[in-house]
């Protein structure tokens, strides 16, 4: 061959769906559609087809066994995806459930050819095929076989230039089928269910001639059908393949909104930096967050708020309520537990795009490893790191919150391990002074720049945060103390780094 061949793509129509397999599904291809039952194969292949399907690419659909075509298009008319004015023109619908009951390998695929010859179609989908291939293995007249018959119908769905999309079951403990090898893609789809949460996933198990998106990644079906999120990448440079990094300097400071913070950072938080606050609960982390945003919207800087504990009514002070209703901060509130870390990530980088938001508040990750389902807990912190990775490539500058206990023995910001990620730390504690308990905080790292490593008493009152002096005063009453001015000491030289 002197020329190259260029396969065209077709959009699936199914968010997200595209990206993942690597910009569409190819034309002409034969695919499988795989999964346990109520996994979403039947709602996936609809929207697929509703999607491509048009008067000049009519879609002819093989129903088999368990669903008539009327009980079918009953559930699936829900979805918004649904356009009836397709079903007279550019869609048909085939039953093949007496073909399948008695005929044989043989009459069924004489059935298919009959209507697949007549109607011309572009596209084929056959629902369930594996029924077909269940019951048909009943029949002993001396028909052709299984594997005559997966090859026969392969090979002819393949010269009719149709893009063919076969749906149905597959456990691997019974090994692949010999159609594995024919198809040119195979699209799996899986259920997790761990006591009330449910979290769906897919994979794309192979797509010939495009490079897809490795990994699972998780879905939801929704009242517009299947709703893909796509795992963050994260290339061997660091760099995130998802979405475009802004090229904001990272010289320019960002005030946090507290009098005298600023100046304990070395002139406010370096510009696309990620930040973390840690501290016990009370401590007043959420209030601090809640400045950094309100200050902000004050310089003309949208923010955008991840809540997954108190919602901004409950807080202290009723600022962000205000401004998430006139719409100045971007709000994603939930309690969800069977949420993923992509969809979390989805969700927020399309609502930064939106609002065109710079600034960024989780609070807090306590919340948030509550939040995901149980089936993610265990890749939490790699999944943290995607998630810091990718905002970092958006040039957001972010602050999350983390509860600790106020241990008095060790020094820990984070119980994911998560510090090390983070360019700047914030811890708060609390002391006891005359038998009553003080609030304290100090900068514990602004990675690659001057900071003050002192302790500084604070208050809060209605006006927010109030930072004091530092502690020279209580040297030797704070219980603890040294290990909190070791670990000062210890971020010295990161600083200058």
């Amino acid at each position: 061959m002197n020329r190259k061949v260029s396969i065209a793509r077709l959009a699936t129509g199914v968010p997200g769906l595209d990206a993942i397999l690597g910009g569409g599904i190819p034309d002409l291809s034969f695919n499988l559609i795989l999964g346990a039952p109520g996994c979403g194969k039947t709602t996936l292949a609809h929207q697929l087809m509703f999607a491509m399907a048009t008067r000049e690419r009519p879609a002819l659909f093989f129903t088999v066994l368990g669903e008539s075509p009327m009980k079918m298009l009953r559930y699936q008319q829900q979805f918004s995806f649904f356009d009836q004015d397709k079903i007279s023109g550019a869609i048909r619908f085939v039953s093949l459930g007496d073909d399948v009951a008695t005929g044989t390998f043989t009459e069924v695929l004489k059935r298919i050819t009959h209507e697949v010859e007549t109607t011309a179609p572009a596209l084929v989908f056959v629902d369930s095929f594996r029924s077909i291939m269940l019951e048909a293995q009943r029949q002993s007249d001396g028909s052709i076989s299984q594997q005559q018959f997966i090859q026969q119908l392969g090979m002819q769905l393949m010269g009719w230039e149709t893009t063919t999309f076969l749906i149905g079951e597959y456990s691997s403990k019974t090994g692949p089928p010999p159609i594995f090898t024919m198809a040119d893609g195979l699209i799996s789809l899986e259920q997790s269910v761990y006591r009330n949460s449910m979290v769906r996933k897919i994979q794309i198990m192979k797509m010939r001639g495009q490079a897809t998106r490795p990994g699972v990644h998780t879905f939801r079906i929704t009242g517009d059908g299947i709703v893909v999120f796509p795992a963050v990448e994260v290339r061997d440079d660091g760099n995130l393949a998802a979405t475009p990094r802004r090229t904001d300097s990272t010289e320019k400071r960002l005030s946090m909104g507290v009098p005298r913070l600023d100046e304990m950072m070395g002139g406010g938080l370096p510009s696309g930096y990620s930040l973390l606050v840690a501290g016990p609960s009370g401590s007043g982390k959420t209030i601090l967050a809640t400045a950094f945003l309100v200050e902000g919207v004050r310089l003309g800087e949208p923010g955008v708020i991840v809540a997954f504990e108190q919602t901004p009514s409950q807080s202290r002070t009723r600022t962000i309520d205000e401004l998430v209703r006139a719409g100045s901060i971007g709000l994603i509130n939930t309690r969800s537990l069977d949420l993923s870390m992509d969809e979390v990530i989805q969700h927020l980088i399309n609502l930064i795009h939106s609002m065109k938001a710079t600034r960024v508040v989780i609070d807090s990750l306590s919340g948030f490893e509550l939040a995901v389902a149980p089936t993610f807990r265990e890749d939490f912190r790699e999944s943290l790191f995607r998630m810091i990775a990718a905002l970092s490539n958006l040039g957001v500058t972010v602050l999350m919150t983390s509860e600790l206990e106020d241990r008095f023995t060790d020094l820990r910001f984070s119980p994911y391990g998560s510090a090390f990620l983070t360019d700047a730390i914030i811890v708060q504690r609390y002391i006891e002074v005359k038998s009553r308990l003080k609030r304290v905080m100090a900068v514990v790292k602004v990675r690659a720049s001057a900071h003050s490593n002192a302790l500084r008493e604070f208050e809060i009152n209605d006006g927010g945060i109030v930072i004091g002096e530092t502690l020279s005063e209580y040297s030797g009453i704070m219980s603890g103390s040294p290990t909190l001015t070791t670990a000062l000491a210890a971020n010295d030289q990161d600083r200058r780094c």
